[in-house]
């Protein structure tokens, strides 16, 4: 029987408190007694931006139910990529190794280990995604740490080969991307325009993060073969937005914007909406900000309510993870701004959630993590579960 913390799945939506407008550029909001707009709430709050025609808005309320568990025992899931043809790829921070899963059974096989992977805290084998030309070259990309780097790169998966041996010897496409105990990013996806992204934390020197010539603290978009993509905002850069502490959350609504969660320091964690180019502010601003020189945040959350990690989009909302805060956000989105007050689920029940990604429709896949260090696992952690949300 699996063992789940008791508690109530569904949190009623908690009151917005800060609405102010801001351009691609940033601006807008009311500071609190600290500087900082809404210190002292104990809600989410949000900021708004200007949208080029009115939208089809998602009911101000959703609902999350846990259609069953479809694995367990995942050793530090970080990463999850679902196959085209069926099953899931789960990479494990610590092992360093690559997972299928068969979705309907639960049967897990591993397919190997990605050499030259060094964790240690926060890093490891992170964030994989499949190549934009599967179908075809059977290419898996995977940010990882290493003893000097972090880097991302590809390996072949042959599942003709035996277990353990299916993946190939790995293809380093891009590398130089600062590593720390903390704050290493690690989420990578590809666009709709078949560009790789990838968010990268500031390892904790937060001057990186302001530095357009360092990697650190930024949103990095490149070509499939590592190269600076074409149209990106810097000349000969890969770097495609800054001012970021630490991005672990990617994802594209049906617009194709990119939307990207993030790791506040003490105060406010953030969903932003990400624009080329624009600078999120940190470690100058944590949060909404009146300085219209950031981009301010869709939404923030105090850090014990969310400490956001991955994202996905379904239903014409973002559905955000938390770590820390241990439960599942929806937000239900107006073009760039939230619609109505964001909602939480699943709060305490599962305890440390990392990923969340599309399954299709209104379905989502959704990986906890108390196998990390800082849960407190119990029988069957770690879980990949099937939900269906609206």
């Amino acid at each position: 029987m699996v063992q789940v913390r008791t508690v109530t799945v569904v949190l009623a939506t908690t009151a917005l408190l800060v609405t102010a407008g801001c351009s691609s550029g940033g601006g807008g909001g009311s500071a609190g007694p600290s500087g900082l707009p809404g210190i002292g709430s104990t809600a989410p709050t949000s900021s708004s931006s200007r949208s080029a025609a009115p939208e089809e808005t998602p009911p101000a309320k959703g609902s999350v139910k846990v259609l069953r568990t479809v694995t367990e025992d995942l050793d530090t899931p970080w990463g999850l990529a679902p196959l085209p043809g069926g099953g899931l790829l789960v990479s494990s921070r610590d092992k360093g190794t690559i997972t299928r899963i068969d979705e309907k059974t639960g049967k897990k096989t591993v397919l190997g280990e990605i050499p030259g992977v060094a964790p240690a805290g926060e890093g490891g084998l992170l964030g994989i995604a499949l190549s934009p030309d599967y179908a075809s070259d059977h290419m898996i990309y995977a940010y990882l740490t290493t003893a000097s780097d972090n880097r991302i790169v590809r390996v072949l998966y042959d599942e003709r080969k035996p277990s353990g041996e299916q993946l190939g010897a790995p293809d380093t496409i891009f590398k130089g991307i600062p590593k720390g105990v903390i704050h290493n990013g690690g989420r990578i996806a590809f666009g709709p325009d078949r560009m790789l992204y990838a968010g990268a934390g500031e390892t904790g020197d937060r001057g990186l993060a302001q530095d357009k010539k360092s990697l650190g603290g930024k949103i990095l978009r490149m070509t499939p073969e590592g190269e600076p993509a074409p149209g990106n905002p810097f000349p000969d850069s890969v770097v495609y937005s800054y001012g970021h502490r630490n991005v672990q959350g990617l994802a594209w609504d049906d617009k194709q914007r990119l939307w990207a969660s993030e790791f506040g320091q003490d105060t406010w964690d953030e969903l932003n909406q990400i624009k080329p180019g624009d600078n999120y502010g940190w470690p100058v601003v944590e949060g909404i900000s009146d300085n219209t020189k950031y981009h301010n945040p869709i939404v923030q959350w105090h850090t014990d309510e969310a400490s956001p990690s991955g994202i996905a989009y379904a239903g014409g909302s973002i559905w955000m993870a938390a770590l820390k805060g241990q439960r599942l956000w929806r937000i239900p989105l107006n073009g760039t701004k939230a619609s109505a007050a964001p909602e939480a689920f699943l709060k305490g029940a599962y305890g440390r959630l990392r990923t969340v990604v599309s399954a299709g429709g209104d379905k989502l896949w959704l990986t906890t993590s108390e196998t990390d260090g800082r849960g407190t696992p119990v029988k069957g952690d770690d879980r990949l579960l099937e939900l269906e949300v609206k």
